[in-house]
């Protein structure tokens, strides 16, 4: 059996084999451009605070070095597997390379439940998760960011955990760590600020007016929420919002003041009294203008694909969308997709921000962070745009041909070591 057999990995060969057709990739260079030059898979020995020791398994994969160090996140997850995250690292790969940033892709983490473990045992944890990929990360090799059950907090133990090892401070070893230990302004909201930006684009393409538009979000953790945070500021109304526990619809309006101190007091969007509740299923097929998928992989599929009813579908989060799917996506030219690897890229160009910042040790300001990051993200939709209607092909082909022939030539460039 293949090692990296998972439903998303075939999903990202999936995609990558269509494209490496539309490029005429030679059969000899798919595999070394597809398969992850790297993967660790630890065991990870963690005292419980009722006394009992678990392990638990981390993995950690390295796309490729070609164009410079790799650059990915930690995710904490039941569901975290080697296959799901060597599928995220070829994502990032293509997403580092469509953005013009001098890194390959990678992605890490830890099968485990965050929210049913104690600050002190999250700290263990991530110490000795560290402690065991140690060999295979810092700022010239491999550079760990936040993912889905990560934060600041555990980058700044990452940080620290890697310092001590080497015997002097290297901020440079993570980026989205706190800004009082090298962090970069703006980090925390980049992705999302940056998915706001490109619907907003997407709009002015359609010619429609943010004041008049409607947006659903399936998940509302730290991109989901900026992304609506940033969206009702261009004006739009935000009429349903998911999250793992549940889902609320509002053709009126959500008060996303209300929602956030609901979701702060209860942590889950389920059971505000501002919005009729509605299963994550349904809310992905109700009619709105923009669709932002912020949750987890394959939740638009063939079997719903067909049935949503949007203008504009920004994926906020990482693969939402099968093949199957794209497949009559690309049959329904009413709407516009915003490809993972473009939508979300604001979080790994913020990354790069702070990891220059560290490797300079002279930081920016949050005005300069936004300008930078938006003129990067203008680039590539643009670039994307144009591709895509020179070549008469869909966003996402236009986008991952973009990634994947630049790593492509640039392999061949370097060459093949004996």
């Amino acid at each position: 059996m293949h090692p990296y057999d998972h439903p998303t990995f075939r999903m990202a060969s999936r995609q990558f084999d269509l494209v490496a057709d539309f490029l005429e990739m030679p059969e000899g260079d798919r595999d070394r451009v597809r398969l992850p030059k790297r993967s660790i898979s630890v065991a990870v020995p963690v005292h419980l605070d009722d006394g009992r020791t678990q392990v638990f398994h981390g993995f950690r994969v390295q796309h490729h070095l070609t164009l410079g160090p790799t650059k990915g996140g930690i995710r904490y997850h039941p569901d975290v597997t080697l296959g799901e995250v060597a599928a995220l690292s070829m994502w990032m790969s293509w997403k580092c390379a469509l953005m013009g940033l001098p890194y390959g892709g990678a992605k890490g983490g830890v099968a485990c439940d965050p929210s049913k473990l104690s600050v002190a045992e999250l700290e263990r944890l991530t110490r000795r998760f560290t402690q065991e990929i140690i060999p295979f990360i810092g700022p010239q090799t491999d550079v760990p960011a936040p993912d889905m059950g990560t934060n600041e907090q555990t980058m700044a133990w990452m940080m620290d955990t890697y310092s001590t090892h080497v015997g002097h401070s290297v901020p440079g070893v993570v980026t989205g760590k706190p800004v009082l230990l090298g962090g970069s302004v703006g980090r925390r909201e980049a992705t999302g600020r940056g998915v706001a930006f490109l619907v907003n684009r997407a709009m002015d393409t359609l010619g429609m007016e943010a004041r008049e538009a409607t947006a659903i979000i399936q998940g509302y953790g730290n991109v989901g929420s900026v992304t609506a945070q940033g969206l009702e500021r261009f004006g739009t109304r935000m009429i349903g919002i998911g999250d793992a526990g549940g889902a609320v619809f509002n053709e009126r309006g959500l008060d996303l003041a209300a929602l956030d101190a609901h979701v702060a007091a209860h942590r889950t969007v389920a059971g505000f009294p501002g919005g009729a509740p509605i299963s994550n299923a349904d809310l992905l097929v109700q009619r709105c203008d923009i669709l932002v998928p912020a949750a987890l992989e394959r939740q638009i599929t063939g079997e719903n694909a067909g049935k949503i009813q949007c203008r504009v579908l920004a994926e906020a989060a990482n693969g939402p969308t099968t093949p199957d799917a794209d497949e009559i996506l690309a049959r329904r030219p009413e709407i516009i997709v915003l490809p993972d690897i473009l939508c979300n890229a604001g979080g790994v160009v913020v990354s790069y921000f702070e990891w220059v910042q560290d490797l300079q040790s002279f930081f920016w300001g949050e005005t300069e962070v936004i300008d930078r990051l938006y003129r990067m993200l203008e680039q590539a939709f643009s670039q994307t745009l144009k591709f895509s209607r020179e070549r008469r092909v869909t966003m996402r082909t236009a986008a991952l041909a973009s990634g994947i022939e630049r790593v492509w030539k640039a392999k061949r460039l370097r060459g093949l070591f004996p």
